[in-house]
């Protein structure tokens, strides 16, 4: 148990390395959260691995901007994870209903334009300062950046809302590399816009 401990210390002391054991250690409750609210409906669409590995990314992403010392770290990830789950049935759900002045910022009927909208929608907490419509922009010019195969990772998880498996069969790779190319791609773009 101490080392289950020390894990925690550093985790609320904001370390990267202990919140990813953590996560390791916690995938099958986290799954079984998952698993518990996201509904037939939406396990069509998307796996539950898929709704982890977005909380997973997010966690990382605020860590630092996050004080654990008042929270239990299991219940902040169970948090995220309602959070993704609500992300991703918006994202597949209420697309059809999104509004069409929202999608203006960017040139019309563009593949590259859709997906910005989808991560710069996903990527933008209420704190970050400037507008979604420059984050748009600045993402649709990161994603230029970014290798072919991997903005085409993004493209079939983001845009056509494929299955980490169903890209993995398309591209000749595993489930698990499939995933991590993803995480590195989203990684990069992350990199980019905290530039």
């Amino acid at each position: 148990m101490p080392h289950d401990m020390q894990i925690l210390d550093a985790l609320r002391s904001g370390e990267e390395a202990a919140l990813i054991t953590f996560l390791q250690t916690n995938e099958q409750p986290l799954l079984a959260f998952i698993r518990s609210r996201i509904g037939n409906q939406l396990r069509k669409k998307i796996e539950p691995e898929d709704i982890l590995q977005e909380a997973s990314m997010e966690a990382v992403r605020v860590l630092g901007e996050t004080d654990l010392s008042t929270w239990d770290p299991l219940h902040w990830l169970f948090q995220i994870c309602e959070r993704k789950i609500i992300d991703a049935h918006r994202r597949h759900f209420a697309s059809q209903k999104r509004d069409a002045s929202r999608e203006a910022a960017l040139p019309a009927g563009s593949e590259a334009a859709g997906l910005a909208n989808l991560l710069a929608a996903s990527m933008t907490t209420p704190s970050q300062a400037f507008s979604r419509d420059q984050r748009q922009l600045r993402l649709l010019a990161a994603l230029e950046t970014l290798p072919e195969d991997q903005r085409e990772v993004l493209r079939l998880r983001y845009l056509v809302g494929l299955p980490s498996k169903e890209i993995a069969k398309k591209f000749g790779k595993t489930d698990g590399a499939t995933r991590v190319m993803i995480s590195r791609a989203l990684s990069r773009l992350q990199e980019m816009l905290s530039e």
